[in-house]
């Protein structure tokens, strides 16, 4: 499976539970060594998988690509799809970012559309990528990661919200549109991520009230699995209590 922003605070929770669960997991990182991109978190994946006593893989991976590009994300795709005993049967897009700013008209199209460029523009580039691989292997599933603000936008972040609607009717439309030939595709709307990044941002918050990481990992490994194969063109709210 490939699994994008995989080093992120997000990241390395859902690469930890399907590397538990026995996958295979290839995540990209940019050319260079750093996480590819906007994947916030600390720490490089290893080239090579280590093998523990049961043959699972016990680390991720890494796949030098840059995910804006076509190129890149069809290289990511081809080192995930590369094992034949091991086909590719799963896609996690975790690859995104935020920024907040002022109100609309206060906003510079050059930030609005950054905002679109680097929640979307991986996404449908590593799905479309992927799409003929999941078909060829007999079908498989697209989880992509939206968030609260789709469906509730908050002031001060219309890119931001933009994008991330963009991503949930963009796997809508994939779930529609490979149904038949057993891809399946739903996502995830996270509220506020416990990690350090987000603690450090948001000193004074109540944190008791956020997502753990390894809570919406669970939920993703379901999706990825044959557990969720009656469910595709899901919308899966994450938010913990806050």
């Amino acid at each position: 499976m490939l699994v994008t922003g995989g080093t992120g605070g997000l990241g390395g929770a859902v690469t930890a539970a399907f590397l538990k669960a026995g996958w295979r997991v290839v995540v990209p990182e940019r050319e260079g060594g750093e996480a590819a991109p906007a994947g916030a978190g600390p720490g490089r994946v290893g080239r090579q998988p280590q093998l523990g006593a049961s043959g699972a893989a016990q680390r991720p991976e890494a796949v030098a690509a840059d995910l804006l590009d076509p190129a890149g994300a069809a290289r990511a795709v081809a080192v995930a799809a590369a094992e034949p005993a091991a086909p590719l049967r799963a896609v996690v897009n975790l690859v995104g970012g935020y920024a907040s700013g002022g109100l609309v008209h206060e906003t510079p199209i050059e930030e609005f559309d950054r905002m679109l460029r680097i929640n979307l523009r991986p996404t449908y580039l590593v799905t479309q990528a992927a799409l003929p691989h999941l078909v060829e292997a007999g079908g498989g599933a697209v989880v992509c990661v939206s968030a609260r603000a789709a469906v509730a936008p908050f002031a001060g972040a219309a890119g931001y919200a933009t994008a991330k609607a963009a991503v949930l009717a963009f796997a809508n439309a994939v779930a529609v549109e490979y149904r038949q030939r057993g891809v399946r595709c739903n996502t995830v709307l996270p509220s506020v991520i416990d990690t350090p990044a987000n603690r450090a941002a948001q000193p004074d918050a109540d944190h008791r009230r956020w997502v753990p990481p390894a809570e919406i990992a669970a939920v993703i490994r379901f999706l990825a699995s044959d557990e969720s194969a009656p469910t595709s063109g899901a919308s899966i709210p994450v938010y913990g209590r806050a």
